[in-house]
């Protein structure tokens, strides 16, 4: 049964580092808002690895003013699961954590109807403005082959410890494939990295290449190049689990006792689309102002990765925290405008 419930003044969907940084602007400026999550606070940060490191620097990660005080310059998922909490608890932002927005509906006149879905029924929200900042960490890409669903073929890597002495496929040329591949050999895994272009991607961290280019080199990591998956292979007769490589040397299968698919996410885009928001069709990006963050629906906005589409090596947390910032002073000049043409 779904619920009426009061006029509120901007809903915001997503509650991570981006959505939690919308929520604390609100707040600062006297709105009346609501962070809504399908899963608990943070949930991309708590899938991250176990003992992961961010590439971005402590100060680059603080919202409105709250200090990052830690004595590392980069922060480990550990401390910044803490610290947005901190967030959080400093600015009073209201969440309504697992629930699902289901739909975002344009109302006459102005404003939303937010239809939210949760355990013993949902609820109806109504709000002046929605900002959008679901990321992308929840969607995968696919390869779309044979046995992709074997349960030992993952998208998600929390730790090594569980495969010492074992032999592992790592799919990817980027930098969560070579993070993964490099912390897997270091704790005693087998390790063959496999790429569909001849070299590993550009955009590797410069402190990570030489770490995985040596290890390439001295042939303590197998690294296949031009090379894509066929199909991966349930154990059976006698053998082992198998990968189907097609490469430079034709077709062949290597035995693994885990694939780690680490090829990259694709952003959720189906409530803009469903709100009426123009959403390019090849690389998802939706139509939006980049000095306000309003998409082309009035009072609709888009923070952080969502902004970018497929291209989710374009904005980090560092380059998003500021959208909340945008989008509150876009709310407060519109509020004016409205009210001095009363």
């Amino acid at each position: 049964m779904t619920q009426e419930q009061t006029e509120l003044d901007i809903v915001v969907v997503g509650a991570g580092p981006t959505g939690i940084a919308v929520g604390a602007e609100a707040r600062r400026a006297g709105l009346d808002v609501l962070v809504i999550d399908k899963g608990p606070l943070t949930a991309s940060l708590q899938a991250y690895p176990t003992d992961l490191e961010f590439f971005t620097t402590r100060e680059l990660m603080e919202i409105l003013g709250v200090p990052f005080t830690i004595q590392e310059v980069k922060p480990n998922r550990r401390q910044a699961l803490v610290y947005y909490r901190e967030v959080v608890r400093r600015f009073e932002v209201p969440l309504a954590l697992y629930e699902e927005v289901t739909a975002i509906e344009p109302r006459e006149g102005g404003g939303f109807s937010v239809v939210t879905r949760r355990d013993g029924g949902g609820r109806r929200l109504h709000t002046r403005a929605v900002a959008v900042a679901t990321g992308f960490f929840w969607w995968p890409k696919k390869l779309g082959v044979e046995g992709e669903e074997l349960p030992w073929v993952r998208t998600q890597y929390l730790e090594p410890y569980a495969h010492f002495d074992q032999d592992v496929v790592v799919v990817g040329g980027g930098n969560s494939a070579v993070k993964v591949a490099l912390d897997l050999w270091r704790n005693g895994a087998r390790v063959t990295l496999v790429h569909r272009w001849a070299q590993l991607k550009k955009t590797i961290k410069y402190w990570l290449r030489p770490d995985i280019e040596n290890r390439i080199a001295e042939g303590s990591i197998t690294a296949r190049f031009e090379t894509r998956v066929g199909a991966f292979l349930p154990a059976g007769d006698g053998r082992r689990s198998r990968v189907v490589l097609e490469g430079p040397g034709g077709s062949s299968e290597i035995e693994t006792d885990a694939v780690y698919l680490q090829i990259g996410y694709l952003p959720y885009v189906e409530l803009l689309r469903d709100a009426g928001v123009a959403i390019d069709e090849v690389s998802l990006r939706p139509a939006f102002d980049p000095a306000t963050c309003e998409t082309n629906v009035a009072g609709l906005y888009v923070a952080g990765t969502i902004q970018a589409g497929t291209d989710t090596g374009k904005i980090f947390i560092e380059n998003s925290r500021h959208h909340g910032g945008q989008i509150v002073d876009h709310l407060a000049r519109r509020e004016k405008q409205t009210a001095s043409s009363a």
